[in-house]
């Protein structure tokens, strides 16, 4: 055994553990082991904010599967962690973040940059811990990686007092961590999977309704043996984009309040519904009480707290996605659910997902359906949150797995354009493009700087409305067309109809082209249908060697359609197109 300071411990469990990048920002109760970290061979990326740090090491984790990292200091930097904490908890992101904390002796007297974090945290992490002796420092980080790669995936927070940093002992390791009162089911129980492949084999009109733990469990190849061998239609949600091919006949695309007409409808007429990875959130089932009325469910879920607790589940299986799909897929004989597959394309075919395409105005769909078509769907996408991002998961439908990075629980604006680059460190071959709305772009854009000089560049598409689009279309809808606190160019955000701002004359500020060079990205800026298509090309060339910011004008009136409206049934989906 060697004898080591916590700071190098730290160093030595990050190696041990696969680490590659670690994002943060320093301070005094973390300066030890950013010293430490320095002389350690790990790559360290200093943000411009711990927000961001979260947010890359959040995009690192959905891109790779592998633990993202983040560092940041006590007291502040460690809570501009929450944010990012909190996004990465609700989707189910593997994450370590580590903080500095006040020396031991000081803590609870409010010493200069103390803050409780753990207390904090306690209801946005999977678990915490709070290091008040160098001795249990390498058992507390291994903890941390077991928790946060398994079971249910999951932030975890580790804060380590500054002394604790500086204290030594001797480095021991054990090369397997077992905690007695954490043992996550993996292996679906034998009853369980067979009453589910009977009611498979009894059902006339089945239905796949897929989330993403289907790409945390890394289960696409098993999700698609048992689609095919079943013939099963396969829908999606928002966080599943990519889980399975957008071009198979058995894809039916995404559901839930943005998703398309005819899998909404299939929600409700099918009758069995097979819920894998997915935990029936609010934006899926809109009225609980009237969704999917005729269907048992099956319910698959590696965490027993998901199962049952809004829609009941007539057949749950614990355990993880891989395995148990895997023994549903080998357990079902083959079966053809044609008739019902029909159905389902005609409701598709009487109302598919469309827009209109007058005008040389800039629809989004359209700029969305062009660089999907460039890129062939092979992109690694990263949304903001707000109608861009309904519109990204709408026409942007990923050809491959973990290429769709978007905040679902939470709705985090401003985590598209670090997660994104988060996705380049982990994926420096790939074309990154960052889909984002102006107010959503604004949150993270400091960046920029990040993306520059670490020499990591991504296209970032700005939908610019000159609005927060969601609010104001929600205003548009439902609040009597009161624009309070939504218009980004006008002070207050406050606006009427018919004084909306003539975007041809009236200048966005900031300048996005001008934020982009200050950054030293390109910034470009289209106004036009016909200057899309060249305008993206030229993009696609210049961002495999710097990062590109393009201003795209559309419509302030632009709605993001098909849509249900919060507390209706989907059968009350709203399909006019604006």
């Amino acid at each position: 055994m060697t004898e080591m300071t916590g700071a190098q411990i730290v160093c030595e469990v990050l190696k041990r553990e696969g680490v590659e990048v670690v994002f943060g920002i320093p301070g005094g109760s973390n300066l030890p082991l950013n010293d430490a970290l320095g002389l350690s061979g790990l790559r360290f990326v200093l943000t411009r904010h711990e927000q961001g740090a979260s947010h890359m090491a959040d995009g690192y984790a959905r891109a790779t599967g592998k633990v993202g990292v983040c560092f940041a200091t006590s007291g502040p930097g460690a809570t501009n962690l929450v944010t990012g904490l909190a996004t990465a908890n609700m989707d189910s992101i593997p994450m370590v973040a580590i903080t500095g904390q006040v020396r031991t002796d000081v803590i609870g007297s409010d010493a200069f940059q103390e803050a409780d974090i753990t207390g904090i945290t306690r209801p946005i992490t999977k678990h915490n811990f709070l290091v008040k002796d160098v001795r249990h420092l390498r058992r507390a980080l291994q903890e941390a990686f077991l928790i946060a790669r398994t079971g249910r995936p999951g932030p975890v927070l580790v804060d380590i007092p500054a002394d604790i940093q500086r204290a030594k002992t001797e480095f021991d390791w054990e090369d397997k961590i077992e905690i007695r009162s954490y043992k996550p089911t993996t292996k679906g129980h034998a009853l369980q999977i067979q009453k589910a492949v009977e009611l498979i084999k009894g059902a006339k009109r089945p239905l796949l309704y897929i989330g993403g733990g289907i790409l945390r469990a890394a289960a696409w190849d098993e999700l698609f043996a048992l689609a095919e061998k079943a013939h099963i239609p396969v829908t999606w949600t928002l966080m599943a984009n990519g889980a399975f091919p957008p071009d198979h006949v058995l894809a039916m695309g995404p559901l839930g309040m943005h998703g398309k007409y005819s899998t909404n409808i299939a929600m409700q007429k099918c009758d069995l519904l097979i819920a894998a990875g997915s935990r029936f959130d609010d934006r899926v089932t809109g009225k609980l009480d009237a969704f999917s009325p005729h269907s048992k469910k099956i319910h698959i879920d590696i965490d027993p707290s998901n199962i049952s607790k809004t829609v009941y589940a007539h057949c749950p299986v614990v355990g993880d996605l891989k395995n148990v799909l895997g023994e549903i897929a080998g357990a079902v004989p083959k079966l053809d659910h044609s008739e019902w597959l029909k159905e389902i394309q005609a409701l598709d075919k009487q109302n598919p997902l469309s827009y209109k395409q007058d005008g040389n105005g800039i629809r989004p769909q359209y700029l969305i359906q062009e660089i999907h078509r460039l890129t062939k769907g092979e992109a690694i996408v990263a949304t903001g949150v707000g109608q861009h991002q309904m519109w990204a998961m709408q026409w942007y439908p990923c050809a491959k797995p973990r290429h769709f990075l978007s905040s679902g629980g939470l709705g985090t604006m401003g985590y598209g354009f670090p997660a994104a680059l988060g996705a380049k460190f982990a994926c420096p071959d790939q074309t990154v493009v960052c889909i984002e709305g102006d107010g959503s772009f604004q949150m993270t854009a400091c960046e920029l700087t990040t993306s520059t000089l670490e020499k990591q560049p991504v296209l970032v598409l700005v939908l610019n409305n000159y609005f927060l689009g969601m609010v104001r279309q929600w205003q548009e809808l439902f609040y009597e067309k009161r624009f309070a606190a939504t218009c980004l160019v006008t002070p207050g955000g406050k606006v009427k109809l018919e004084d909306f701002p003539d975007q041809s004359k009236v200048p966005y500020i900031p300048d996005f082209i001008k934020l982009a060079e200050a950054h030293g990205a390109i910034g470009m800026r289209i106004t036009t249908k016909d200057q899309v298509t060249p305008a993206l090309e030229q993009a696609l060339k210049d961002v495999k060697h710097r990062t590109v910011v393009m201003d795209i004008v559309i419509d302030p009136l632009e709605k993001v359609f098909p849509m249900v409206p919060v507390g209706k049934s989907l059968d009350d989906i709203i399909i006019d197109m604006a």
